[in-house]
């Protein structure tokens, strides 16, 4: 096994909503808890991303945009992530569920890895085994925070 993007995504089945369930987190949402991520398809071309949060110990909810961009030329695992432009940020699926339940979006280099679900959790076993997937592969996974939905 080896840290690369899944081939073949259905965008269309991709877009909708994801609880971000556990995550090694990049500095911007380093302290954010409660994660969801509403992706819509624009054009087929790309996704506008609309993130929903609570920072670590506040009641109040913030929310930030940002898009996601698919390249025809690379597998479709194989998208860009855009929060402030002109700057783009590897985002990679390396799993995805056939029923589109759960993804894990990881880096080219292993930095981050988000653990995503269409539901505020996941059966326990699966998350062990994705962890474990993920280990394997050469993510830190004793470096992953639950985002406390």
């Amino acid at each position: 096994m080896e840290n690369q993007p899944v081939n073949i995504i259905d965008h269309s089945a991709f877009a909708g909503k994801w609880y971000s369930l556990y995550s090694i987190p990049t500095l911007l949402d380093k302290n954010w808890k409660q994660t969801i991520e509403n992706y819509t398809l624009v054009e087929d071309d790309h996704f506008e991303v609309l993130t929903t949060y609570h920072k670590d110990g506040k009641p109040e909810g913030k929310s930030i945009k940002s898009k996601l961009f698919f390249d025809e030329h690379k597998p479709d695992g194989d998208m860009k992530a855009q929060f402030l432009w002109p700057f783009k940020i590897g985002y990679w699926v390396i799993e995805l569920a056939d029923d589109y339940s759960y993804v894990v979006v990881g880096h080219p280099e292993e930095k981050y890895l988000f653990i995503m679900a269409r539901e505020p959790k996941i059966e326990p076993e699966l998350l062990r085994d994705i962890i474990e997937r993920c280990r394997k592969i050469g993510y830190d996974t004793g470096s992953l925070v639950s985002q406390e939905h």
